[in-house]
């Protein structure tokens, strides 16, 4: 072969992980593709990389191919955030691309490591069996997404998990949470590489001697999918007391809207009328009405008294506990946080405008750049008009709110992506509180338009209900606001961009997934001694 041949081969493979990449990245939620497919996708673009990782002469430029997959994977599948810092935080067009661009080339690296520590585990000329291919792969897939989660409070958006909600392998959410999802998808996908026929005998360019690959992946592949149907029709969780009549509200006010003094009066009264609609069942009210993140986009001592009565008016009229989103400035304390309070009928005045309600929950996963501002990093987030930032961070595990026999724990915004998070909320309190037996989400994605980031964030919340076994509530701005049950099902949904209201019966679970129990151990524990072991086999055949 020529150097021209050699140089255009290499192109050719490389255009085709960029592309594999791209494709990837729109099996993470239905949209341009049904969800029936999206797991069947995802599996067969990952085994390009795999196969590609396997077949490469050195590590080096295995690890090329996994960041050129991957920075066509997130370049695709977080293009929203261009619209969030362009578009509503008027940073200037290139300038925002080249954030998208930049964060892109970062998170890259870990498909680029799982790359690269695979092909050098599997060093050229070692037998290797099916089983050992695919766990190494799978394993040094599984690690890079933990990574990624983890690093620099993480990121963990697109993670292989989610998109198999739909499929089979959803079932090993409740033992080993995402990240054994993820485990289990990267396994598989390995599998579905083995069957090609260039791998039938040995790898090309001196890749692993495969011994036995089209048999073994089979049964792999076969093995993994029973495994997770298997575990999904075990019921984790029990019914908990009597069902919840929930309002849940989607005001749909238009971000730049949102945060301009001019209509924020506007915003406020347009809440309110959804959250005063009559009751579907004039003989069974909502007993709990459930408003977005900030939906008072301004400090609370900033608000005429006005403001927070007619909501303490509502409250006892409907004698309903309201539960809405906004930033707090509690004076005693002197902090300011991004928080979900409660509003009763017999609430306080005084108290709310201290910023000292009865019962509140504060946010503790805060968001880079836009809730606090990273080292080095202010030149970046004065270039963008968000209105709040540098909040303080919660604690751990809140103390659920109880309302007619439910416990609900509440998240904000992109809390629940990190799923082990949730987890404390589950358990009793050291003050003897009791845990949680359903979860709400409040947020406000009118950041990202009518985009691709409203379908993906559904998609990890219906992942979190496996997890957890909990049914969740999602009271977001402009979508996906919707009700999902224990088993990942989407009960009832709003339609997106549009405002509107949920009249909903939810009912409330307890009981403990394996996962719940024990989070992440396991699956980071299983990833660990994998990669322990291939590491061990490489240095005894190099003596």
């Amino acid at each position: 072969m020529s150097v021209a041949q050699a140089a255009r081969g290499r192109l050719a493979v490389a255009g085709g992980l960029l592309a594999a990449g791209i494709l990837h990245a729109l099996s993470f939620a239905p949209g341009p593709l049904p969800g029936w497919l999206l797991p069947l996708l995802h599996l067969v673009t990952l085994a390009v990389l795999v196969r590609a990782s396997l077949t490469a002469a050195t590590p080096r430029r295995a690890a090329w191919g996994g960041w050129l997959f991957g920075l066509g994977m997130f370049c695709t599948g977080v293009y929203w955030l261009y619209i969030s810092m362009h578009t509503y935080g008027f940073m200037p067009a290139p300038l925002a691309a080249g954030g998208v661009l930049a964060l892109s080339v970062y998170l890259a690296l870990y498909p680029a490591l799982a790359a690269g520590l695979t092909r050098w585990l599997l060093a050229p000329g070692a037998a290797a069996s099916t089983p050992r291919i695919a766990l190494t792969w799978a394993a040094a897939w599984a690690a890079g997404e933990w990574l990624r989660a983890t690093v620099f409070t993480g990121f963990p958006w697109l993670n292989a998990g989610y998109a198999h909600v739909d499929s089979p392998l959803a079932g090993w959410a409740s033992i080993v949470g995402v990240h054994g999802v993820a485990f289990a998808a990267a396994l598989s996908a390995a599998a579905l590489a083995l069957l090609w026929p260039a791998l039938g005998a040995a790898g090309r360019d001196g890749g692993p001697r495969v011994i036995g690959l089209r048999h073994g992946a089979a049964v792999l592949a076969t093995g993994i999918a029973l495994g997770g149907w298997g575990l999904a029709q075990i019921q984790w969780w029990r019914p908990a007391g009597e069902p919840l009549r929930t309002l849940l509200v989607q005001g749909a006010v238009d971000q730049n809207d949102k945060f301009d003094p001019a209509r924020l009066q506007a915003g406020l009264q347009r809440h309110l009328a959804l959250a005063a609609r009559p009751a579907q069942d004039a003989a069974n009210p909502p007993a709990l009405i459930v408003l977005p993140e900030t939906i008072m986009p301004v400090f609370q001592d900033r608000l005429a008294p006005a403001v927070w009565q007619a909501w303490i008016d509502l409250a006892g009229q409907r004698d309903a506990a309201i539960l809405m989103g906004a930033p707090i400035h509690a004076r005693a304390a002197n902090t300011i946080t991004n928080s979900v309070i409660r509003i009763d009928g017999d609430t306080a005045l005084a108290d709310l405008q201290a910023g000292q309600p009865g019962h509140r929950y504060d946010k503790r996963h805060l968001v880079p750049f836009g809730e606090f501002i990273p080292p080095g990093f202010r030149w970046f987030v004065e270039a963008m008009s968000i209105p709040l930032g540098d909040f303080n961070r919660g604690p751990a595990r809140q103390t659920p709110f109880s309302v007619d026999g439910q416990h609900v724990a509440l998240n904000i915004c992109y809390e629940d992506v990190f799923g082990e998070e949730l987890l404390p909320a589950l358990f009793p309190g050291d003050d003897g509180s009791p845990g949680a037996t359903i979860l709400v989400n409040v947020s406000n994605l009118g950041w990202f338009g009518d985009s691709w980031a409203l379908r993906q964030h559904l998609q990890i919340a219906r992942l979190r209900t496996l997890e957890t076994a909990r049914p969740m509530l999602r009271a977001t701005n402009t979508g996906a606001t919707a009700v999902i049950g224990p088993d990942g099902v989407v009960q009832a949904e709003l339609r997106a961009m549009h405002a509107g209201t949920l009249d909903v019966s939810v009912q409330g679970t307890s009981g403990l997934t394996p996962y719940a129990r024990v989070g992440n151990v396991p699956a980071v524990g299983g990833i660990v001694l994998i990669l322990a072991f291939a590491a061990w086999r490489r240095r005894a055949r190099h003596g």
